[in-house]
């Protein structure tokens, strides 16, 4: 099992930043990829950022690309997602998922954290 525990949301403006952690544990050695995704209300849960372990590629939603970063930090077993100039369409639920392939379909990740909300004001 891999055990996934995000922190780090809350509320700011828009054009704020907020920095989402996600602590990572148990079997890791089975997961390839960890990867950011947001769910709000009444809308389907979309892929935001994603990083293959394999090779360190990342990839973006075209709704993030520039705005947001995804990193980890291996020696710590913790994604990150730096999120800059925050926008009111970004408030939803974020969820960190680990899985084996590179991608941003919520149908190919295994594990999933509880997820931490993030709200922006306008």
């Amino acid at each position: 099992q891999v055990q996934l525990a995000e922190s780090g949301g809350g509320s700011v403006q828009a054009g704020g930043s907020l920095r989402l952690s996600c602590a990572t544990s148990g079997y890791t050695y089975v997961i390839y990829s960890l990867t950011w995704f947001r769910q709000a209300p009444g809308k389907e849960r979309e892929g935001v950022a994603g990083i293959y372990g394999l090779d360190g590629n990342t990839y973006y939603a075209d709704s993030v690309k520039g705005r947001f970063t995804i990193s980890q930090d291996n020696a710590k077993n913790t994604l990150y997602l730096q999120m800059n100039n925050l926008k009111p369409e970004d408030s939803a639920m974020y969820y960190c998922a680990a899985g084996r392939i590179a991608s941003l379909r919520p149908e190919e990740f295994s594990y999933w954290g509880q997820g931490t909300q993030v709200t922006v004001s306008s």
